[in-house]
């Protein structure tokens, strides 16, 4: 635990983020729903690639009620780009739940939070003190980091015992009310001075209190398994102007792809990409349908302009942007 009242840590913290913090459009408002939005988007991704998909979430989908009537189709389409796409179902069903069960409303209460699906520990935490200005801990990256130079912990934190540790740290600088200012503030810290791999230790309004020996070292998680190296065999098959297209079933449920081949084919691919996928390394090869090509059940011919309306995850949006433009149709993938 932190050697140091707490009291004496939280002052400058808070003096420094009244000088310091961002302008977000989520710390602009206490609406449960646009907050937990928020907080699902920022899993995983940069602040600056979620404000606009943010913006634009709350302009299609503004409330519980919206989303929850939303088909899968559509949430998928406006997640379209910011990949996780188990993000956007866990959202949707959550709001499904609230409209149903608590008369789309988010109460505020944080076992009934914990209880939506998709809502660890962390987002059940978040909503309820930036919207509900809870005195309750949460730790995510930016504060996991914090705490484990602030304590010097050099334990792996992605153990039982590390998060135990970052836990009961976050409670004990947990002031008794106030928890959105606080918990804002020790956020913030970790984005824009206790940065991952060069801290900004000259800078930090709390430095006194940081019992860390090399920053920099910390913290620290077990080693990651080694990446797995896949391959993808698709199909690009045209017709007067329209594309064949498959739904996946699997790691892109729902949304719509190239065609997937069996077989990878006796010939050079027109295209390859690379992509990340968890702890995969995919390559994706494109190949020309050939006149044999028969489409199955699964598959349906989409016309070139409709793309846009589709939720096409990244890695095949990529590549119809890349070979559409061969055949001199257009490739533009405009959210809408």
């Amino acid at each position: 635990m932190p050697p140091f009242p707490a009291s004496r840590f939280r002052q400058p913290l808070i003096t420094w983020f009244r000088r310091h913090g961002r302008d977000l459009p989520w710390r602009r408002t206490r609406d449960p729903y646009a907050i937990l939005v928020s907080e699902f988007m920022l899993q995983q991704t940069q602040v600056a690639t979620v404000v606009p998909y943010y913006e634009h979430w709350l302009a299609r989908f503004p409330d519980f009620a919206s989303l929850a009537r939303a088909d899968e189709s559509a949430v998928l389409h406006a997640w379209q780009g910011l990949g996780y796409y188990a993000r956007a179902r866990n959202l949707h069903a959550a709001a499904q739940s609230v409209a149903k069960n608590v008369g789309g409303v988010l109460p505020n209460d944080l076992a009934k939070i914990a209880a939506l699906p998709g809502i660890g520990r962390y987002t059940a935490g978040a909503v309820a003190t930036f919207a509900f200005d809870q005195a309750v801990p949460i730790v995510e990256a930016n504060i996991a980091r914090v705490l484990a130079r602030l304590t010097n912990w050099e334990k792996p934190i992605d153990t039982a015992a590390g998060r135990d540790h970052l836990w009961s740290t976050a409670s004990v600088l947990l002031p008794k009310k106030n928890g959105r200012l606080h918990n804002s503030a020790l956020m913030e810290l970790g984005a824009l001075i206790c940065l991952p791999r060069r801290p900004l230790c000259a800078q930090c309004p709390v430095q006194k209190f940081c019992a860390a020996v090399e920053p920099a070292a910390l913290p620290r998680k077990r080693a990651k398994p080694r990446q797995v190296l896949l391959h993808e065999s698709h199909a690009f098959a045209l017709r007067r102007e329209r594309i064949l297209l498959e739904q996946s079933h699997a790691r892109w449920r729902g949304m719509w792809i190239l065609p997937r081949l069996a077989a990878v084919p006796p010939r050079s691919p027109l295209l390859q990409l690379d992509f990340p996928f968890t702890h995969h390394r995919i390559t994706l090869s494109v190949f020309a349908a050939t006149r044999s090509f028969l489409p199955n059940e699964k598959q349906r011919w989409f016309p070139i302009a409709q793309l846009a309306e589709l939720p096409v995850p990244s890695p095949h949006r990529r590549a119809l942007e890349e070979l559409l433009p061969r055949q001199n149709l257009c490739s533009t993938f405009a959210r809408t």
